[in-house]
């Protein structure tokens, strides 16, 4: 079966994990997560401001179950 994976950007990284386990339907024991990116506030709050991006993958003793 091929890998499931999913990349995902949230404001926070517990967001993103929390929206990706979501998509994917899955446990976060399920899964492998990988930070690509973690937030950064900007100026006050406003300019500069990156989301946090992660990378959700299925670990292969899950991809059968679903």
């Amino acid at each position: 079966m091929k890998n499931r994976s999913i990349e995902v950007e949230a404001k926070t990284t517990q967001e993103a994990i929390a929206l990706g386990l979501k998509k994917l339907n899955v446990k976060k024991e399920d899964v492998e997560i990988k930070i690509l990116c973690e937030e950064r506030k900007g100026l006050f709050g406003m300019e500069g401001a990156e989301q946090a991006k992660v990378k959700l993958i299925v670990k292969k003793k899950h991809q059968t179950d679903r």
